[in-house]
């Protein structure tokens, strides 16, 4: 209902281009809608109540055809800030301009090294995003299914992360004049993992 939980960008854009401000990001109706205009002001927004190591997060998406300028992307960040040796977990991000191919990068240390997946899927659509990080292995899913895994632990998040969801601006893929693009979320979802599944007494993270 409301976005009173989660922090709204304010400043400058991603990479320094454009400019992300709370103009961009609406509800309405039940849904999220961060918009991007011809001259690279978006939106995003972290979840205010991180700290959680290990567990899974989802969102059910929607990102109509789009400018190539504009990428759609859910993703875990460091609540410690100290990208990039604190990692990155871009589990859905969509640059492809007609919204018919998805890519996953695992950043990791401090030169800011990558693992990449990619799935063919037509995002225009509503389909469920999630990523489950675990002490052995982190794996993304579309719609309940895994498309994509890693269980080189040595390259893992070393601190608790929050999610994220942003509309970034990348100037150089524009292909003359831009066009407003958007990307919609319906809703999205935190699930602690079992003391079990941790390796300890107290798990975090559970919303």
């Amino acid at each position: 209902g409301t976005l009173s939980n989660w922090s709204v960008y304010d400043g400058p854009g991603h990479a320094g281009n454009g400019r992300r401000s709370p103009s961009a990001v609406s509800v309405s109706g039940g849904l999220l809608t961060i918009s991007g205009d011809a001259n690279g002001t978006t939106g995003g927004m972290a979840w205010r109540l991180g700290d959680a190591k290990y567990g899974r997060w989802e969102a059910r998406v929607k990102s109509p055809v789009a400018d190539p300028a504009y990428h759609a992307v859910m993703l875990l960040w460091p609540d410690a800030e100290n990208w990039p040796a604190g990692g990155e977990v871009d589990f859905m991000e969509i640059s492809d301009g007609t919204r018919q191919k998805t890519d996953f990068f695992l950043h990791y240390g401090a030169a800011d090294h990558q693992l990449h997946g990619e799935k063919v899927i037509d995002a225009t659509q509503w389909h469920n995003w999630a990523v489950e990080w675990t002490p052995t292995y982190i794996a993304t899913y579309l719609d309940g299914k895994e498309w994509w895994r890693t269980e080189r632990a040595e390259i893992f998040p070393p601190g608790p992360m929050h999610l994220c969801i942003q509309l970034d601006w990348f100037p150089r893929s524009a292909r003359g004049a831009v066009k407003t693009s958007t990307m919609q979320v319906d809703w999205v979802k935190q699930y602690a993992l079992s003391p079990a599944e941790t390796g300890s007494a107290a798990p975090r993270g559970g919303r």
